[in-house]
């Protein structure tokens, strides 16, 4: 996991500060490099190959030039099948020049992984953008005249560009055209009783995902929350990786806290578990919501939980796994138990699609504030298009009308049994913390003060301020960004998910 900051069609431009505000994304090695008239900055954080990795990586005859944050799950694969390529490191992102150099633009479709990369070729004086199919890595950029900036997130490039844009997932820049390589919307997500998935299907497909997600050569651990969905990935882990580290945070009897106290008893993980305070939601929040680059209510509430878990846990590991993504492919939401199964799969194509700038963006943000990197299993892509396939009577059993069934079912014999059954949380509701931060508003704010700020507001930017939570989040922002960040916001008004 790392930070990239780039520019494209401009020399003589200073990097540095704009660099150095990406240093959580990446503390272990910061490095730039201006090449004719393009700049490519790098902030890493080791994973694979510690001692060889650092960037902008730079093939054998110095033509392509590279900056990526992210993994490439396969890049052992791709150094088999390119076996004559001249690799000079063991880091799974030289696949990504290797694949390039072999089959040019072609080589976004043979990565596995998440990533947002920039690959400069010198000899063609062109650049190459690429972000993951889902947007599990982010990536924005922006135009200055004639000049391309691009980088990991908004702090770096909201005060540099005259529009400020998220480079959509699944997607690659090249020779000034936006290409879709991967569309979710273009999956089958209906099946025959002959070619429809199996319990065992489902079950030996994630666990693929989660294996997958373990090549690592520093310490890896688990989120481990006691819900369904984590406990799902950590007993997986705790298979191959017995005495894994899991993680736990919540207010003082916290549901979450003591669910996953069971969970890790039953899993016999090494578990870790933080208790947090009002006192401290009010000292985190302003730094929660400048690395979250957010000031959505539902955002921030499930942010600060996660702020506090990726700092307790980063003092153990450097790498872990999360269970985001089960509630969007297995119907984990209440209000899906009313769409019917001709809807359902396209429903559940559009919260996926969506994912990037909601759950991924807060996983992303708070683990990256610590300098944690983290993968997310259920949403490989392999598991996506098998999941997306699934009937809804497996999703959402007909009778007891039990969500997430077939995940239940597909692992019940190695998950603890108070887990199987139990109903879903949203992660800060089981922690406990959204009534904390209702009053924190409350105190902030008198009614007289929430209507002539919420005017003024909708008068300077159109932002429809809600509640005097999300005013409090909004003055936060304030501070830190400017109205061209405030684009970006995305505001969750749809279904409560809860």
């Amino acid at each position: 996991m790392c930070g990239i900051f780039g520019v494209f069609g401009k020399s003589g431009f200073s990097v540095e500060q704009h660099l150095k505000l990406l240093d959580h994304r990446g503390p272990d090695h910061n490095e730039a490099v201006a090449i004719k008239q393009t700049i490519l900055g790098h902030t890493r954080l080791s994973i694979v190959d510690v001692d060889g990795g650092d960037q902008p990586l730079h093939s054998t005859d110095s033509r392509y030039h590279l900056i990526s944050n992210g993994e490439i799950y396969n890049h052992e694969d791709i150094r088999q099948q390119l076996a004559d390529y001249p690799f000079q490191t063991d880091s799974d992102s030289e696949a990504i020049l290797a694949a390039y150099e072999h089959y040019g633009p072609d080589a976004i479709y043979h990565l596995d992984g998440m990533f947002a990369f920039a690959l400069y070729d010198q000899q063609e004086n062109t650049i190459f953008l690429a972000r993951d199919p889902i947007g599990i890595k982010p990536l924005y950029y922006g135009w200055q005249g004639d000049t391309l900036y691009f980088a990991s997130e908004i702090k770096s490039l909201h005060d540099l560009v005259d529009e400020l844009h998220e480079f959509p997932p699944g997607h690659y820049y090249y020779q000034g055209e936006f290409v879709r390589y991967y569309d979710l919307h273009q999956l089958p997500t209906h099946s025959d009783a002959v070619t429809a998935p199996s319990i065992a299907d489902i079950r030996q497909s994630l666990t693929e995902a989660v294996h997958k997600r373990l090549m690592s050569d520093v310490p890896l651990g688990v989120y481990l929350s006691g819900g369904l969905d984590s406990t799902i990935v950590a007993s997986i882990v705790a298979q191959v990786k017995p005495d894994v580290h899991s993680f736990a945070v919540g207010i003082e009897g916290s549901q979450d806290i003591e669910n996953a106290r069971q969970a890790a008893k039953t899993l016999a993980t090494q578990h870790h578990e933080y208790i947090y305070t009002a006192d401290e939601i009010r000292e985190a929040l302003p730094n929660v919501i400048y690395y979250l680059e957010s000031f959505d209510p539902s955002l921030v509430r499930s942010a600060i939980p996660n702020y506090f878990l990726a700092r307790m846990t980063r003092q153990h590991v450097v790498v872990v796994l999360t269970g985001e993504g089960a509630d969007e492919l297995y119907a984990g939401y209440h209000y899906l138990k009313e769409v019917d199964e001709d809807h359902l799969g396209d429903e559940l194509v559009e919260l996926i699609a969506t994912l990037y700038n909601c759950n991924l963006q807060r996983c992303d943000r708070m683990t990256m504030a610590h300098s944690i990197e983290a993968r997310v299993p259920f949403l490989d892509t392999d598991f996506i298009k098998l999941s997306l396939q699934v009937s809804k009577a497996y999703k959402i059993h007909p009778q007891t009308q039990v969500e997430k069934w077939a995940l239940r079912e597909a692992f019940a014999d190695i998950l603890p049994e108070n887990v199987t059954w139990r109903k879903k949380e949203q992660f800060s509701h089981g922690a406990g913390s959204n009534h904390l931060l209702v009053d924190m508003a409350e105190a902030q704010y008198s009614d007289t003060d929430y209507l002539i700020k919420k005017g003024a507001i909708y008068h300077q930017t159109g932002i429809d301020i809600t509640s005097k939570e999300m005013l409090m989040y909004y003055d936060i922002f304030d501070g830190f960004f400017s109205d061209k960040a405030k684009s970006l916001v995305k505001l969750w008004r749809g279904h409560d998910v809860a």
